[in-house]
């Protein structure tokens, strides 16, 4: 995956999550609550807490070692402006992963969104050779819509009860991008 640092904008970059990562992480996800809530599955009060944060981390690198997932922090000024994740990944004949992002409620519209989304999707055709990776957001995430249309994702069609947010099954919009037509 990304093996260093890759710059977004002449302030924000895009690099591997660490475990150094999770008080930076417990302090961004606490400034964002409300700005992620609605997005977001519920949250139990450790995900926001330093040890939470170092928790989820720990399996996130332990399922990057086995090629299930891979995860980057998007950083500027000294703080962790975002996050961005390939999950589920399947090799084989798939070779598919599903992408997920935030971005920072102070940094939303200055595009960051739209190149962590390209930087992990190049990771994932030259890195892990895929062939395709998805996205789903709410129906009313036009926001999240609009970063992939313009990533050269195409909509695909709607799952209904996709993901448990807010105390309800939610429909999803579904996305995807065929990265090449190369063999499996």
């Amino acid at each position: 995956m990304i093996s260093g640092e890759v710059s977004l904008t002449s302030d924000v970059l895009i690099r591997p999550v660490t475990l150094d990562d999770a008080d930076a992480l417990a302090r961004a996800y606490r400034r964002n609550r409300a700005h992620l809530e609605p997005w977001d599955p519920d949250r139990p009060a450790a995900f926001f807490t330093a040890q939470g944060q170092s928790d989820r981390l720990r399996v996130q690198l332990e399922e990057g070692r086995a090629g299930r997932s891979a995860h980057w922090v998007l950083v500027g000024g000294g703080e962790i402006l975002g996050h961005a994740a390939l999950s589920n990944i399947v090799l084989g004949p798939v070779r598919s992963g599903n992408l997920g992002y935030w971005i920072d409620a102070g940094h939303v519209g200055r595009g960051l969104a739209s190149a962590a989304a390209n930087v992990v999707c190049e990771a994932a055709e030259s890195q892990l050779a895929l062939h395709r990776v998805e996205a789903g957001t709410l129906l009313h995430n036009t926001a999240s819509q609009r970063v992939l249309t313009k990533c050269g994702f195409e909509e695909y069609g709607v799952a209904p009860g996709f993901l448990y947010i807010q105390g309800a099954w939610r429909d999803h919009r579904l996305f995807q991008l065929i990265l090449n037509d190369r063999p499996a």
